[in-house]
């Protein structure tokens, strides 16, 4: 359980779902995690998760939607632990995330773009020299295979990670240049629990959501690691085989 020792990482929405298991393994495998989220109870439980389990964290709140707040976090990270070698974007707004074409709104757009694309081009850009100055840099972004098929009716959704996913081709074209890979991971998770009964089962080859804990924060790990130092650009499907339907 030390493949990352010596890293910084930074996992932006770590207060809850995938973000709280992708902060806990980081830290189980020897990061320094900084646990970044809006709710601060839910950042004192994931930093005292990882404490009791003997690894070392750091909570900061912020609003990913404002920039400010964002530069404000990544300046007490590096603050806290001299530098920043992995970026991990999670955080979204699920309360407004649903909305037919049709019904779509410009502000409800706007949201999802100021919590998704916007809110992860910002991280990215206030990291990037600590990225940089690592040497082995990683950002992993989320996207969405829901963006990928069009799914209904996550329209705003749908538009904001397909940008996340530009976004992330892009940046790794730019910062190969300074050895920072760059990464999306699109997941089908169980992230309301396995006793929420009125989620149905997806339409996978497993049949089954993964989990955020066994299947979806060690895809996070693998990026994360000097395993993935050749990989870059692309988008990592976490998802019981459920893009073998998308992909016909």
């Amino acid at each position: 359980m030390t493949r990352l020792n010596g890293k910084v990482a930074m996992v932006i929405g770590a207060g809850r779902g995938i973000g709280r298991a992708t902060a806990k393994l980081l830290a189980a495998e020897g990061a320094k995690v900084a646990v970044v989220s809006l709710t601060q109870a839910n950042i004192d439980a994931v930093v005292s998760d990882i404490e009791a389990a003997g690894g070392t964290a750091l909570g900061v709140r912020c609003d990913v939607s404002s920039a400010e707040q964002i530069s404000f976090a990544a300046k007490k990270v590096v603050a806290a632990y001299g530098g920043i070698d992995i970026l991990v974007n999670v955080a979204f707004d699920p309360l407004v995330v649903q909305a037919s074409v049709l019904e779509l709104s410009s502000a409800q757009l706007q949201r999802n773009f100021d919590m998704g694309p916007i809110a992860y081009l910002r991280t990215m850009q206030a990291c990037y020299p600590h990225l940089k100055a690592s040497g082995e840099g990683r950002v992993i972004n989320f996207a969405s295979l829901a963006g990928v098929t069009g799914l209904t009716p996550y329209g705003p959704y749908n538009m904001a990670k397909e940008a996340v996913r530009a976004l992330t081709r892009t940046a790794a074209h730019e910062w190969g240049k300074d050895n920072i890979t760059v990464n999306n991971v699109m997941p089908v998770a169980d992230t309301w629990g396995a006793a929420a009964a009125d989620v149905p089962p997806p339409a996978n080859a497993l049949a089954r959501h993964g989990s955020p804990e066994q299947d979806i924060a060690p895809v996070v790990l693998f990026l994360a690691s000097k395993d993935a130092q050749f990989l870059t650009g692309y988008s990592f499907s976490p998802d019981g085989g459920q893009i073998i339907d998308a992909a016909r």
